[in-house]
C-alpha cells in the first residue's frame, strides 16, 4: 500500500486561509509604501516570506490581489448594511443609518491601518467591481425597490439611485479620511443631505 501523507482537511484549509491572509496583508503594506503603480508581485511575495509558487496558487497578478482587498472590505461591511436595512422604517432613516454606518466602518478601518503603519504613509484606496461589492449594490438597490413599492421612497430609477448613493458615500468617505480630525458625523450629514435633497439641502460652508 502506498505511503502517502495527507494533511487533514481542516489543517489544509487553515493553511490556505493563512497564506491568503498573509498575501493580502503584505499587499496592503506594499501598496501603501510604494504606491499601487510602482508595486510589483515580487515586492508582495518578498514581504510575505512565501514562495513565488505559493503566491500564484492564489492570485495571478497584483490586480487580482487589489480586487481581493476591495472584496474583503465590502464583504465585512455587507452584514452591517443588511442590519441597517432591517432596522430602517423609511427611506430617510435607511439612508441616514447606512451612510453613518459606512463612515464609521471607514474610520475604524483607517484607524486600524494607522496603528500598524507610519503616520505619513498613505491609506490604500482601491475601487473596482468585485462580487462582494456587487452584493452591496444589490442590497442598496433592493432597499430602494422595497421602499418605492410602499411609497416611502421617490419613484425613480433604482439602478441610478443606488449607483448615486454609493458614489456619493464612497467619494465623501475618501475625502473624510484625509481630514484631521476625522469627522464621521459631519461627513454623514453632508452625504445624507446630498442624497436626500440635493444641493439645495446642503448646509452652507461658513467660509
Amino acid at each position: 500500500m502506498s505511503q502517502v501523507a495527507y494533511l487533514p482537511v481542516g489543517k489544509r484549509e487553515q493553511t490556505k486561509v493563512q497564506n491568503r491572509q498573509a498575501i493580502l496583508e503584505a499587499a496592503r503594506e506594499v501598496f501603501g509604501e510604494m504606491g499601487y503603480d510602482n508595486a510589483t508581485v515580487r515586492d508582495i511575495i518578498r514581504r510575505t516570506g512565501l514562495a513565488a509558487g505559493t503566491f500564484y496558487n492564489y492570485y495571478r497578478s497584483k490586480d487580482e490581489v487589489a480586487a481581493a482587498l476591495s472584496d474583503e472590505g465590502a464583504r465585512r461591511f455587507a452584514p452591517i448594511l443588511k442590519a441597517q436595512r432591517a432596522k430602517a422604517t423609511d427611506w430617510e432613516s435607511f439612508v441616514r443609518a447606512a451612510i453613518g454606518a459606512y463612515f464609521a466602518f471607514l474610520a475604524d478601518e483607517h484607524e486600524n491601518w494607522l496603528t500598524r503603519r507610519p503616520p505619513d504613509e498613505p491609506h490604500l484606496h482601491i475601487h473596482g467591481e468585485t462580487p462582494a461589492m456587487a452584493a452591496v449594490f444589490r442590497e442598496v438597490r433592493d432597499a430602494i425597490v422595497d421602499r418605492i413599492a410602499t411609497g416611502a421612497a421617490p419613484a425613480v430609477d433604482p439602478d441610478y439611485l443606488a449607483a448615486a448613493c454609493i458614489g456619493v458615500a464612497r467619494e465623501v468617505g475618501d475625502m473624510m479620511l484625509t481630514r484631521r480630525p476625522i469627522d464621521t458625523q459631519g461627513a454623514a450629514d453632508f452625504a445624507t443631505a446630498m442624497i436626500l435633497t440635493g444641493l439645495r439641502g446642503l448646509p452652507r460652508d461658513p467660509a
